[in-house]
Order: structure tokens, then C-alpha cells, then sequence
């Protein structure tokens, strides 16, 4: 039975952070309690293979929703195929002040501003030592607020030697909105620059460990033809294991009339579909089928989820779909994949 209708709008008379942070909680300690589980749907098997790792369906959790790691095992009960968390950083970090994520309710859209809030990558590691999941789990890094960005290669190295024996793969945000200058890593250079030291330290990891663990880089939606070529051939150059496609948008096409819409922050939900699949589509037209892609963004219904599919992605991602739509949302777009 699907309570989601019911309690969407007690959960939305809350602010969207205070929300979200219930949400977290009440789930982890619904699930260990063994409450959870009854209410959901059952989810059906549609196994995929990817980067590989082996999936029982290609529909994940995106990053951003449990940075730290708090609910890993709740959210596989809720059927993904598999989970990502973060964004984590090497240091903690409180994020932007508050408030810093506000609804878009007529357009289904979130904007937020949170600024790679998290308890960094020491405390990450203890949760996920911790989880009893044993799927596919990835981990999303980025660098601290106060790092220059000369120097933030730095801080994903630090990440990814932590992480990377745990880890089923290592998703490099490149692409966050909200932290000062993070974006100027798509640049051509700073990107070429990045991939190799990340490249060259995978290599001496996987020695190290006996494990490869693949790289998948984050990417924004606000990307022209000219930047997603240069970008695409360097993933194919150094041979990067997935691409992440895509981030939240700065752009506010569409939704500029509505309250809230001009709050700075990264826009998500159901105004990003349109965009995101663009940037999608156009990294497949550039790759093709030598860097496999994830799509997320704007996916509020199973048919996005194919939409997605159509475009060029092997998998998808929810994150604002969830809010907007509830646990149900993931059995739909398996469901509609399974069909396609």
C-alpha cells in the first residue's frame, strides 16, 4: 500500500531541509525496527550489467540525499538497484547557511544551495563499515569549500584513497553549483589535469588492492556543444569508466514566474528533464557506446526513466522524484524499463 499520498503533505509543511532530515531518520529507524519494509512496493528484477558491477535493476539512488551514509540499508529495502551517497569531502563541513533548499511546488522543482554539507569522509567510512548492504554502492566526492581549486585535486585524491576498497565505484563531482569555482574543473585543462592524477591513482589502488574500482565523473547540465565535446573526448582519452549526466541546473527557464525562483542554488526535479536529457543525449552523440551514461534529472514518472533510456543511458538515478513522488517511484520506472 502506498502511504507516500498521505504523508507528502504533513512532510511538506515543514521546510524542505527539516523535511528531508526527518525523512532520513524516520526511514533508517522505521527499517530497523523491521516497520519499513511492509508499506513498500515490491520491486521487480530487471538485472543489468555496468562498469562491471552487476545490478538486480538500473535504477539507483542519486547522491545528495544521504551524504553521510545514514540510511544505506533502507534505502536498498526500498527496491534500487543501486545506491549512491554523498557528496562526501575530506574534511566536515557545515555547508551554505541556512535556509538553502526551497520548493517548487506548482513545478515540481527544488532549488538548493547546500553546499557540500557533510561529517566528511572519516565519518562516511564508519557508517558504510557499519551497513549491511551488499550491493552496488558509489560514492560521490568533492573538495572543501575552503580548498583552492589549484589545489582540488588534492582533496578527491584523499577521498578516493579512503574509499576506494569499500567503494563499487567513485563518482567525481565536478559539476555542483554551489561551491565557489567547482565548475571551472570542466574546463578543458583543469579537466585533462584531474582525470590523470585520478587515472594514474586508480591504477596504483586497484595494484595495491586486487580490486578496480571504476570512475565516473558528474557532469552539469549547463553545458554548450563545444564544452561537451572537449569534455567527452578527454573521457574517452582517459578512458573513464562512466559519465554521470547530470547535475542540478543554474538556469531558471520556465519556472521564473513562481516564488522561490529566484533563490540562488541549483535547480532540480521536473524543470531540469528537458535540459539534462539534452546534455544526455549529447554526450551519447559524442561517445557513443565507449563511455557508458547515467541519467538523472527531472525523472518524476516511469516514462521519464525510458526517456532517459532513449537518450543514451544504461542506468538512471532519482532524487527529486522521491520528494515529489514517494517510494513508488521506483518499482514505476522499473516497471516501464522492463517494458521498454
Amino acid at each position: 500500500m502506498d502511504l507516500y499520498p498521505l504523508l507528502r503533505p504533513l512532510l511538506f509543511r515543514f521546510d524542505p531541509e527539516t523535511a528531508h532530515n526527518l525523512t532520513l531518520q524516520a526511514i533508517r529507524r522505521l527499517h530497523a525496527l523491521g516497520l519499513l519494509q511492509p508499506f513498500l512496493p515490491e520491486v521487480p528484477a530487471l538485472p543489468t550489467r555496468l562498469m562491471g558491477l552487476d545490478l538486480p535493476n538500473p535504477v539507483g539512488l542519486a547522491a545528495g540525499l544521504d551524504k553521510n551514509g545514514e540510511a544505506i540499508d533502507a534505502w536498498a529495502a526500498l527496491g534500487f538497484g543501486f545506491i549512491e551517497v554523498g557528496a562526501v569531502t575530506p574534511r566536515p563541513q557545515p555547508g551554505n547557511p541556512q535556509p538553502r533548499v526551497f520548493r517548487l511546488v506548482a513545478a515540481e522543482g527544488i532549488i538548493n544551495r547546500m553546499g557540500f554539507n557533510n561529517l566528511g569522509v572519516d565519518r562516511l567510512l564508519a557508517n558504510l563499515e557499519r551497513t549491511e548492504f551488499k550491493g552496488v554502492l558509489g560514492v560521490n566526492i568533492g573538495k572543501n569549500f575552503d580548498t583552492p581549486i589549484e589545489r582540488a585535486a588534492d582533496d578527491y585524491l584523499i577521498c578516493l584513497e579512503k574509499l576506494y576498497a569499500r567503494a563499487s565505484f567513485i563518482a567525481v563531482n565536478i559539476s555542483s553549483p554551489n561551491t565557489k569555482n567547482l565548475r571551472a574543473l570542466q574546463g578543458t585543462e583543469e579537466l585533462d589535469a584531474l582525470l590523470g592524477r585520478l587515472k594514474d591513482a586508480q591504477a596504483r589502488l586497484a595494484d595495491r588492492h586486487g580490486k578496480y574500482t571504476p570512475l565516473a565523473v558528474k557532469v552539469a547540465p549547463d553545458l554548450d556543444d563545444a564544452q561537451i565535446d572537449a569534455m567527452a573526448d578527454l573521457f574517452r582519452r582517459h578512458r573513464l569508466d562512466a559519465v554521470i549526466a547530470t547535475n542540478t541546473t543554474l538556469s531558471r527557464t520556465g519556472v521564473e514566474h513562481l516564488p522561490r525562483a529566484g533563490e540562488a542554488g541549483g535547480l532540480s526535479g521536473a524543470p531540469l528533464r528537458a535540459l539534462s536529457t539534452r546534455v544526455l543525449a549529447a554526450f551519447h552523440r559524442a561517445l557513443g557506446e565507449e563511455v557508458p551514461l547515467i541519467g538523472v534529472g527531472g525523472i518524476l514518472s516511469g516514462e521519464h526513466a525510458r526517456e532517459k533510456i532513449v537518450a543514451g543511458a544504461r542506468l538512471v538515478q532519482l532524487y527529486s522524484g522521491l520528494i515529489y513522488r514517494g517510494p513508488d517511484l521506483v518499482r514505476e520506472c522499473v516497471e516501464a524499463l522492463r517494458q521498454a
